[in-house]
């Protein structure tokens, strides 16, 4: 059974890059862009739904970290992500974090 949203919504945590970057190694990382809904996107890539999700890589809104991302990243292992499992990714989303 697939995660509902609201399921997903509450699965987001945050995470450092030094913990992260194992994943991009094994090809698991997508990086989800500042302005979309961390759960939204975690959602429509849990029910596989291709067409909104070849949109958003077509639009630069989801897709592989850039090689200039992550050499600024490697600078910073304690930089944090907002993180959300949807296996077998890691998806991140580098925004500021509102977390008390």
């Amino acid at each position: 059974m697939k995660p509902g949203k609201e399921e997903l919504a509450l699965a987001i945590d945050v995470a450092e890059w030094g913990w992260l970057r194992v994943h991009l190694e094994r090809d698991g990382l997508i990086l989800i862009s500042s302005d979309m809904d961390l759960a939204e996107a975690g959602w429509r890539i849990a029910i596989d739904d291709t067409p909104v999700i070849s949109g958003w890589i077509e639009s630069g809104k989801v897709g592989k970290p850039s090689v200039a991302q992550i050499a600024k990243w490697d600078e910073d292992k304690g930089k944090q992500f907002q993180m959300l499992i949807v296996s077998p990714y890691i998806l991140i989303q580098d925004k500021a974090l509102n977390i008390q």
